[in-house]
């Protein structure tokens, strides 16, 4: 997997492979899989959810630039698998799911393998996870139509954004979002294909287009 899935598409960061090589990525997924598991798709882990092709989870570890002393909060922790990649590369892993059943499966399988650097709370990802902030990184692993403002207000000066929007046109992109003396500078980076992130609609929640509007409209 990591040879022609990863190394063969060209993602060099050492810290990056040695975490795809170490992690058992079969683990993560709620039946056997055997080496499906190990192939260059996605795969659904139910409650229209998926795990991401490893390519992409080592796309955006590589993204986030981590050097082992940051704090990440990742939104969507899904089966946990990115969590555990993350957690080998970074200091501390906070990371907030929807589903309550997702998360408890992680939650299992992240402390069977014995991460003791990864949080997980079920919550509103939107929402961030206010009382763990600052981070020095935000990764979404759902694509967006407005970044959530929340997000953007837990990152720490000189922290970044990182994750998938969803264009105008309604295709996708991974964009990173560099916080600098309180303004951001965006990067669009490549094309890609995730599930949509769901908010909670009952309120109004304010957001923040990918290309830098602040806006406080009302989700749904």
């Amino acid at each position: 997997m990591v040879r022609d899935h990863v190394y063969g598409r060209g993602i060099r960061d050492p810290n990056v492979l040695e975490a795809m090589l170490r992690v058992p990525r079969h683990l993560f997924i709620d039946r056997d899989a055997g080496v499906e598991a190990y192939s260059s798709h996605s795969y659904p882990i139910g409650f229209q959810q998926t795990m991401s092709q490893p390519y992409m989870v080592a796309y955006l570890s590589e993204s986030l630039r981590l050097t082992g002393s940051e704090h990440v909060l990742e939104i969507g922790t899904g089966s946990g698998y990115h969590a555990a990649v993350l957690a080998s590369v970074c200091r501390e892993v906070s990371s907030v799911e929807r589903v309550p059943e997702l998360a408890e499966r992680a939650g299992s399988v992240l402390r069977d393998l014995l991460y003791q650097n990864v949080s997980i709370r079920v919550g509103d990802g939107a929402e961030g996870w206010p009382e763990r902030a600052p981070f020095d990184r935000v990764l979404l692993t759902a694509a967006a139509d407005h970044i959530p403002k929340a997000l953007l207000g837990q990152l720490a000066e000189g922290g970044f954004f990182l994750g998938p929007v969803v264009r105008a046109e309604g295709h996708q992109e991974i964009v990173r979002l560099t916080r600098l003396a309180g303004r951001f500078a965006v990067e669009r980076l490549i094309a890609c294909s995730f599930v949509p992130m769901v908010r909670d609609t009952r309120r109004p929640v304010p957001r923040m287009r990918a290309g830098g509007l602040l806006e406080g409209e009302v989700s749904g």
